[in-house]
């Protein structure tokens, strides 16, 4: 990881001086004269005229000077300063100093937002995760010129909540049950409230019950993490995430059966809200937040619930169960029930790795964003196209609901009614059931919310999605 502080100079004991290449041009004249370089010729060596930089291309020069531990200078593209070329840039820059201790000296003098946008993306790119013996974490310290303590701050406690969430993701199922969740949730509460329910107090959390069930040892849990500002009257936000710690698909078997692999991030949605919640009381948060982690683990067993069973949801709605592992829309459905019930929000927004078809529709870039709050969809995606975590707006298609229908229940869970050929619609249209008129968002994370390759801000496996776009949005409020 990375840590950042404010800098007014260059530290002689900086080991590396990154420079940055604004569309083209290049300019630090004190850093210029101190190690006798023309960084316009040392760039036209490095770029041919007919080519323009993209984004986060990155030169070395090798450098020496008296008095100064540094001995490599990089120049690193920002192309035109866009939202995308600043993170390519920022990601760039984390990698290079990925597995290093080095003292780092960041020349930038940007718009505080610009610079905000690097340093998270800096340290988003900087991570990795491994349980490999010998192995320790190395931090490099990143010292950044011409910006304030509120940027550096602020970047440094988004980007924590981030890799935060992707430790909880790479954590391996052996390891990660919904009780290790619950004990995590404690760890990193930052004065948040935790309350968690399991056991007998689940009696009413019939999808949480039935999922959690095929393994009851530990069983499942439902985690509630509570931040209360010390505004009066401010607005209530409920986040409820899937927190699926091992997804087998249950007797629906999952197949071909080496898709299983990455199922230990099935709890994505989960380690978001609690990241999310670890980070409230550093940004000050003016908004009451609510988190609900529905934790539940997806096991083939003797107590596993069947295709064909019925069950009572919180709240008394009763869901014909016709794909076992269709199984995060049934944990997801309680938690909504609770909260519509018991909290009263102002906005309700769930957030969980729930269809494949979103990636079908959307591929890996934008996550699919449900909702009837055409104001708040706009909301949302500003705050996406400003954070990284970019949401695209889908359609609740009513003339879908019918594929909801079942002959024994109030509803099928898997809208087999009909063949419409929209998983990621009709998979929103039955959590839409459980919320009555509260003002309610779906975000399905299935296609952004886990990387199939160690490239950009993210590394393979879990990328932390939602996070940063919660946040930022947390943050607009006043």
């Amino acid at each position: 990881m990375l840590t950042f502080k404010r800098a007014d100079k260059l530290s002689k004991k900086a080991n590396q001086i990154f420079i940055p290449v604004i569309d083209g041009k290049v300019s630090a004249p004190e850093i210029a004269k101190l190690f006798d370089l023309n960084l316009a010729d040392e760039l036209a060596f490095f770029t041919p005229s007919d080519k323009p930089l993209k984004a986060g291309e990155a030169f070395e020069i090798p450098v020496s000077a008296s008095g100064y531990s540094c001995e490599r200078l990089v120049l690193i593209s920002l192309g035109k300063l866009t939202n995308s070329d600043l993170r390519a840039a920022g990601a760039t820059i984390g990698r290079k100093l990925r597995g290093k201790s080095d003292l780092v000296y960041l020349n930038l003098n940007l718009k505080s937002a610009e610079t905000k946008s690097i340093l998270v993306s800096a340290n988003l790119g900087n991570f990795q995760w491994s349980l490999k013996t010998g192995s320790k974490p190395l931090t490099a310290s990143v010292e950044v010129t011409n910006t304030t303590e509120e940027v550096i701050k602020s970047a440094q406690v988004i980007s924590d909540a981030v890799n935060r969430a992707r430790q909880l993701i790479h954590t391996p199922s052996n390891i990660k049950n919904p009780d290790w969740m619950a004990k995590q949730a404690k760890k990193f509460a930052n004065g948040a409230k935790v309350e968690v329910k399991s056991g007998a107090a689940l009696k009413e959390f019939g999808g949480l019950q039935a999922v959690g069930g095929s393994s009851p040892k530990p069983g499942p849990r439902f985690i509630k993490m509570s931040y209360v500002p010390r505004k009066a009257g401010a607005k209530h936000i409920v986040i409820v995430g899937k927190g699926i710690t091992y997804d087998t698909g249950g007797i629906s078997l999952k197949r071909p059966y080496d898709i299983m692999t990455p199922m230990k991030s099935d709890m994505a949605g989960a380690a978001a809200a609690l990241a999310v919640m670890s980070a409230l009381k550093e940004i000050k948060a003016n908004v009451k937040v609510t988190a609900l982690l529905m934790c539940a683990e997806n096991a083939i067993s003797a107590t596993a619930q069947r295709p064909g069973d019925v069950i009572t949801h919180y709240g008394g709605k009763t869901v014909e169960v016709l794909n076992t592992d269709a199984e995060g829309r049934l944990v997801l459905a309680d938690g909504l029930a609770y909260a519509v019930k018991n909290l009263k929000p102002d906005y309700l927004i769930d957030i969980a790795t729930l269809t494949g078809s979103a990636t079908l529709g959307l591929g890996k870039q934008y996550a699919a964003l449900y909702s009837r709050n055409i104001k708040w969809i706009k909301d949302l995606r500003q705050a996406g196209e400003i954070s990284g975590d970019r949401v695209w707006h889908m359609p609740l298609v009513d003339d879908y609901e019918v594929a909801l229908e079942s002959d024994i229940a109030d509803i099928n869970h898997t809208a087999d009614k009909g063949d419409f050929n929209a998983g990621s619609v009709t998979a929103a249209l039955f959590l839409e059931q459980f919320v009555d008129k509260t003002n309610w968002a779906h975000l399905d994370i299935a296609g952004v919310g886990r990387a199939e390759a160690d490239a950009g801000e993210n590394p393979k496996g879990g990328t932390g999605w939602g996070v940063r776009l919660l946040l930022e949005w947390i943050g607009t409020f006043k």
